[in-house]
């Protein structure tokens, strides 16, 4: 027996090692609407290592439309703070943006501005 775990010990040194240099950490988004079992948009995001990478799976307009707010703003329909970032991917394609630290993901099939709660910003009232 104790030679058994020696040998298991030798084989697994080097895969602790390989799954140690492995990144696991980061921060992953999933937007998804469905219709009657059809996504009319589909977009993931995901956050490593200072980089945030949008992925639009799917949107019956072509494309998904992203609004990016600080995360202090995370819900905040009267957030006064201005979007980080305002930008449009199309289905199928992908954007990385480096820099991008504590932000929350708005999406949505056209290009109407999202607030802070990712709703439709409202719309100035008439004088």
């Amino acid at each position: 027996m104790p030679r058994f775990i020696v040998l298991a010990r030798f084989l697994l040194s080097p895969l602790l090692v390989i799954l140690s240099a492995c990144g696991i950490g980061g921060t992953s988004y999933s937007n998804r609407i469905g219709d009657n079992g059809h996504d009319t948009l589909y977009s993931k995001a995901r956050v490593e290592d200072g980089v945030a990478r949008f992925h639009c799976l799917e949107s019956d307009s072509g494309s998904c439309h992203y609004t990016l707010y600080p995360a202090a703003c995370a819900g905040k329909a009267d957030c006064a703070l201005a979007p980080l970032q305002r930008f449009t991917v199309a289905r199928g394609e992908d954007r990385q943006i480096a820099g991008l630290h504590d932000f929350r993901v708005c999406v949505a099939i056209d290009d109407k501005a999202l607030g802070a709660d990712c709703e439709p910003a409202a719309a100035s009232k008439p004088f």
